[in-house]
C-alpha cells in the first residue's frame, strides 16, 4: 500500500471512529492506534499520533457537553493529578518497550475492552438523575488515585485515551449516572492525551504531517458525535465496536505469528 493510500484510509476510518466513539464519552484512542499500525504506520507514531487526536477529539466533544451541563468540574479534577502523572511517564518509557510487547499488549487491551463494550449491550447503567456522591472517603480516593495512575500509564504506553475505562469506574464504582460520567471522561481524556503527547514529545519525533491531516478529521467527527449523543443511546453501536475491536485484535496478531 502507498504512503497515499495509507493516509486517505487514516483520514476516513479516523473521522467515521471520532463520530462514534464521541457519543458515549470516549475518544476513540483504544482503535485509533492499532488501525494505523495496520496501516503500516510505527508503532510509535501510531501511539503518540493516536493521543493527539484524543486530544482533539476529548476537547471537541467535551466543549458540547459543558455547554448541556453534563461535566461534573469537580469529579473529573479528582482524577487528573494521577492520570497526568501515569500518562506522561507511559509517553517518556514507550520508546524503551519492546515494539513486539506493545503488540501484544495491544492485542490484550482490544480482546478485553472489545469483550467489555459488547457485554454492555445487556448491562444496565446507572441513567438515572440522581445526584452523584457527594465526596468521596479516605479509601475511596486513594481508588481513585491508583486507578488514574494505572490508566495514565496504559494511556501514554499504548495511546489510548482511557475513557473505556473511566467511564464504567465512574458509572459502577462512584455510582454517577451514565451521561455525567460519560461527560466528564472527555475532560479526564483530554488532560491524560496531553500528558501523553508531552511524554512522547521526548523520547522522539511525532508525525506532524499525519497529525494534522487526521487531526482535522477527528475534530469534525468528534463535534458531530457528541451532539448526537444527545439524542441517542449507542448500545447496539458499542456492541458493534467490539467485534471490531476483536477484528483488529486478530489482525495484530496474525502479523505477531
Amino acid at each position: 500500500m502507498d504512503i497515499n493510500s495509507m493516509i486517505l484510509l487514516a483520514v476516513v476510518f479516523s473521522f467515521i471512529l471520532a463520530f462514534v466513539f464521541s457519543m458515549f464519552g470516549q475518544g476513540g484512542g483504544s482503535v485509533y492506534s492499532p488501525l494505523l499500525i495496520l496501516l503500516s504506520f510505527s508503532v510509535l507514531s501510531s501511539t503518540s499520533t493516536s493521543l493527539v487526536l484524543n486530544l482533539i477529539t476529548s476537547t471537541s466533544a467535551g466543549y458540547i457537553f459543558y455547554k448541556n451541563k453534563m461535566i461534573d468540574m469537580k469529579a473529573s479534577f479528582m482524577f487528573v493529578p494521577g492520570i497526568v502523572v501515569g500518562a506522561f511517564a507511559g509517553g517518556v518509557f514507550s520508546k524503551s518497550v519492546n515494539q513486539h510487547v506493545l503488540l501484544w499488549l495491544f492485542v490484550s487491551f482490544l480482546l478485553i475492552l472489545g469483550t467489555r463494550m459488547i457485554l454492555t449491550y445487556w448491562q444496565k447503567g446507572n441513567d438515572t438523575d440522581d445526584e452523584p456522591m457527594p465526596h468521596p472517603s479516605t479509601a475511596m480516593y486513594v481508588l481513585i488515585v491508583v486507578f488514574s495512575i494505572a490508566v495514565g500509564v496504559i494511556s501514554g504506553l499504548l495511546g489510548v485515551g482511557g475513557g473505556v475505562l473511566i467511564v464504567p469506574f465512574m458509572t459502577y464504582v462512584l455510582k454517577y449516572p451514565t451521561k455525567s460520567a460519560a461527560g466528564s471522561s472527555h475532560l479526564i481524556i483530554s488532560f491524560s492525551a496531553l500528558a501523553g503527547i508531552l511524554g512522547h514529545a521526548t523520547s522522539h519525533r511525532l508525525d506532524y504531517p499525519l497529525i494534522a491531516i487526521t487531526g482535522i478529521a477527528v475534530l469534525i467527527g468528534g463535534n458531530l458525535g457528541a451532539r448526537f449523543s444527545l439524542r441517542v443511546k449507542p448500545k447496539m453501536i458499542k456492541a458493534g465496536l467490539g467485534f471490531i475491536m476483536w477484528a483488529l485484535a486478530a489482525q495484530i496478531l496474525i502479523k505477531l505469528v
